[in-house]
């Protein structure tokens, strides 16, 4: 097989490679593999030094009795709503959800923590308008009952009970168009849409990943921490292991300080055969990964593909991982991108086949699936057309009117160009949001992916990431988040918290010398970074400064942190910005 693409007039991709079959429903996956591997392990999650495990048969059995109970409660224009850590029982229902053609809204348990702002839960309700929420833990359950008092809550799987073979009824009516999830968006763009995701979508979206990486889903094996309320997780991570008869270990961990140790601990027995990351999780593990050796041993076993999502991965951080790989897999291990959105199920674009992309683009289109490069102000628009592309946004006809054009392509408001326009096979560089890109004064664009990414890379490992700043400004500055183990080895103090680093004097010193020589190198203005803050802390995840997959996300931060923004460019100048000359 080949990832060569063909270039049409309008910059249109495809891939060379037809789609092949896939089935109508998700649930056919799941009986599928109850009846050839019904003693095998499908699901596992912690329960304390232990892992809770079910099988193939035990899942379909659960499946088939708590969807006769959802049907009792909702139908097609009443969906369930789900907000609960992954694990075994969150499976359940959105299976049996599905199973029946109740569609189902899996949502972030951020949204429902103590202390987060209920009225981001209360729009949600609003455009879902469930009939019920499964909301096992009891502090989250408390937190929806003030949010929304009449709503129904189920507390505990073992109380769906209902008739199997009514539900086996309304699983023959379920077909490639019924909705099988109600996936909101990050709102990182601004407010949630209920995006429709249907049954094609899914069962589409999985046969194109087993196309383009066909060693990745022979029988895979997971240890994924990402939650299941987002895409690329709930749909292609979990739908990778259910496709091809696999297990799915529930990472109890996060990439987050104080979180990882957890997903260490699992990495050290469970050695999986694909894995899913962001670039802040990768660079944790990489670290642990030089570290320790019989970790990396295990880690190295049998994994096939590294992906890469969330945000762009820099090159140092590739290399250290391939580094790792030859030293104790004796051989690569791809470290792939991928794009996509929860608009496209969410894979549309890979680094694949036996002639990949480069690795620093996000590659060329999966089978199924166009791409069009559309002329936005003075960038491209990536937009997709294909069958893992969702209908529209549940409830929103509005939205979904302006959410594709004239020729039916969902427009994704990300942009890209091609690496080399002359050969689009070598693939699609990724260029941040449009509407996250800004003028400076000069009225020159900034592409602020581009500088985010050169900016980490210059400074690895020393900062963890930075927010890119200056709207309307005459230079650009950024926001930096400091990685506390890389600063305290630089400045000598094993003990010493952020809020003392950011002030001394050879750190300070050295990412100005960093960033000068990357200056050096860099274009014009609208690539140089001339203004540095760092901040005395890491950014908020009940805030929403990071988004459930991990990530920074930019238009959060710059909103929240205002007042440093001003700082960047405050006049006199304040004492804590560093200015790059």
């Amino acid at each position: 097989m080949s990832a060569t693409v063909v270039a049409r007039p309008l910059r249109i991709l495809r891939s060379e490679i037809p789609l092949g079959p896939y089935p109508e429903r998700v649930g056919d996956d799941l009986v599928r593999w109850a009846a050839e591997r019904p003693e095998q392990v499908f699901l596992a999650e912690r329960a304390g030094s232990e892992w809770r495990t079910i099988t193939y048969a035990r899942t379909l059995h659960h499946v088939r009795s708590i969807g006769g109970a959802l049907l009792a409660i909702g139908g097609p224009d009443h969906p369930i709503a789900v907000l609960a850590e992954n694990g075994i029982d969150h499976a359940l229902v959105v299976l049996a959800a599905m199973h029946v053609g109740v569609p189902v809204a899996p949502l972030s348990v951020n949204y429902a923590r103590a202390g987060a702002d209920l009225d981001r839960l209360r729009a949600l309700f609003a455009v879902l308008g469930p009939v019920a929420a499964f909301v096992p833990d009891p502090a989250l359950a408390e937190q929806v009952a003030l949010t929304a008092p009449k709503l129904l809550l189920l507390r505990d799987v073992r109380d769906l009970r209902g008739d199997r073979e009514t539900a086996d009824a309304a699983f023959a009516g379920v077909g490639p168009d019924t909705t099988a999830k109600v996936l909101f968006t990050s709102g990182s763009t601004g407010t949630p849409k209920g995006v429709i995701t249907t049954h094609r979508m899914l069962a589409s979206n999985q046969t194109m990943l087993s196309q383009i990486w066909p060693e990745a889903v022979d029988d895979p094996v997971l240890v994924d921490w990402a939650p299941w309320s987002h895409v690329a997780s709930g749909n292609k991570c979990f739908g990778l292991v259910l496709r091809n008869g696999g297990t799915l270990y529930v990472d109890d961990g996060r990439p987050l300080p104080g979180a990882f140790e957890a997903t260490l601990r699992n990495l050290r027995t469970l050695a999986p055969t694909f894995y899913f990351n962001v670039p802040r999780g990768y660079a944790l593990l990489a670290d642990a990964l030089e570290h320790d050796e019989q970790l990396a041993r295990t880690f190295f076993s049998r994994v096939r593909v590294l992906l890469n999502a969330g945000a762009a991965i820099h090159d140092s951080l590739r290399r250290r991982l391939a580094a790792l790989a030859q030293q104790y897999a004796g051989r690569e291990v791809p470290v792939v991108s991928a794009w996509g959105a929860t608009e496209t199920a969410p894979m549309a674009t890979a680094v694949w086949g036996p002639r990949p992309a480069a690795p620093e683009t996000v590659g060329t289109p999966v089978p199924g699936v166009e791409i069009k490069l559309a002329p936005v102000d003075d960038r491209w628009e990536l937009r997709v057309r294909g069958p893992s592309v969702t209908p529209g946004y549940w409830r929103n006809p509005e939205a979904t009117a302006a959410a594709f054009d004239e020729e039916g392509y969902y427009r994704s408001g990300d942009a890209a160009e091609l690496l080399d326009p002359g050969d689009p096979s070598r693939g699609i560089l990724f260029a941040g949001r449009i509407n996250e890109n800004f003028k400076l004064s000069s009225g020159t664009w900034v592409n602020v992916g581009a500088v985010r990414l050169a900016t980490v890379e210059v400074t690895a490992p020393l900062l963890d990431d930075v927010v890119v700043a200056g709207a309307d400004q005459d230079v650009l500055g950024v926001l930096g988040f400091l990685n506390l183990a890389a600063a305290r080895e630089l400045t000598g103090l094993p003990d010493a918290e952020r809020h003392e680093l950011v002030t001394h004097p050879a750190l300070r010193e050295r990412l100005r010398a960093l960033l000068v020589a990357r200056n050096g190198r860099a274009g014009g203005t609208s690539q140089r970074v001339v203004r540095l803050l760092l901040l005395p802390d890491l950014p908020s995840g009940s805030e929403g400064e990071i988004t459930d997959k991990g990530s920074v996300n930019q238009r959060r931060v710059l909103q929240r942190r205002a007042a440093d923004v001003a700082r960047l460019y405050a006049e006199p100048l304040d004492p804590q910005v560093l200015v790059i000359a």
